[in-house]
């Protein structure tokens, strides 16, 4: 594999359906019952919610594809934004804190990874002993209270426009084509196709697949750091509670978006219109009142429905 090889993206028309229709269905459905859901400004604020779980879907899915799987995302992204929080508070630098996230976030990432490659602890297991690491600390480090008094260099990210589009959202399309690039094409893109589909051909070219995998965990547990900024920015705090559960969103936009939990198969795109599924489907809750617990539910009600929209389409 001397050569880079490019790896072509799947036939849309082979993907999009099961996730286009239901993000389709949830948007009429909205319309009609839901007071200004189709307003500028609430469709904007549906993409600017949406960025942060960008940022975790997309390496998620790269993850995911080496028949792996991160239920620490969360945990780790609360763990970083509390280290932005903590650091930029006391430096005054947003440069610094967001330094501090991303080197505790492909810290975790990496340790992740070497559970997973070096002993052979199953993903599942060994990413919920991190969880439960990353909870643990992100106490400790914050007492159990919420860090307040953030400097406005990090306050402003998240409310700042350029040229008229919200930072967050120039933040997640700059993410989407880094990670679009890098996955089609690339060398890494193109081992991370063969991790979850043919590892013993990386060995025959003389590749580490070990190496190869640390380094796609390393990747998420860094996006989860970056990430943890723009947590901090919009809650105008670190609080040690606010990620748990993303990585249940970030695991269902990446199963709604038709990427396969087996054989190395997924698709970036799908992934992005999963992440603005969930975007609406929580945003439009918002508005008729439902309480948390039915927005959970619906998540997972959203799931089923794409993969079973996706299943008889594929028997069609």
């Amino acid at each position: 594999m001397r050569e880079a090889a490019v790896v072509s993206e799947p036939n849309p028309l082979q993907r999009i359906p099961g996730v286009a229709i239901v993000l389709v269905l949830l948007i009429a459905l909205f319309s009609a019952i839901a007071p200004g859901f189709l307003s500028v400004a609430n469709l904007s604020n549906v993409l600017v919610q949406s960025t942060i779980l960008t940022m975790l879907a997309l390496p998620m899915t790269l993850i995911i594809m080496t028949e792996g799987l991160d239920l620490s995302m969360g945990a780790v992204l609360t763990l970083t934004s509390l280290c932005v929080a903590i650091v930029s508070l006391a430096t005054k630098s947003m440069l610094l804190g967001l330094g501090a996230g991303l080197l505790v976030g492909a810290a975790f990432g990496t340790v992740n990874g070497w559970l997973v490659a070096i002993l052979g602890i199953p993903p599942f297991v060994a990413t919920l002993g991190t969880l439960g690491m990353a909870q643990g600390l992100s106490l400790i480090v914050s007492d159990g209270q919420s860090v307040v008094g953030i400097p406005h260099s990090v306050r402003d990210i998240y409310s700042a426009t350029l040229l008229g589009v919200p930072v967050p959202i120039v933040m997640a399309l700059v993410t989407y084509a880094a990670f679009h690039g890098l996955l089609y094409h690339t060398r890494f893109g193109t081992y991370i196709f063969a991790l979850g589909g043919n590892r013993e051909a990386l060995r025959y070219a003389g590749l580490s697949p070990n190496k190869l995998l640390i380094a796609v965990y390393a990747l998420g547990g860094a996006m989860a750091g970056i990430a943890g900024l723009l947590m901090t920015a919009r809650m105008n705090s670190g609080h040690p509670t606010a990620g748990l559960g993303l990585e249940f969103d970030a695991i269902a936009a990446v199963a709604v978006g038709g990427t396969s939990f087996e054989r190395g198969n997924g698709w970036l795109l799908g992934t992005l219109l999963g992440v603005i599924a969930v975007g609406v489907l929580r945003n439009g809750l918002n508005l008729i009142s439902m309480p948390s617990s039915v927005q959970v539910a619906s998540v997972g009600v959203l799931v089923i429905v794409a993969l079973f929209l996706d299943g008889l389409r594929s028997r069609a």
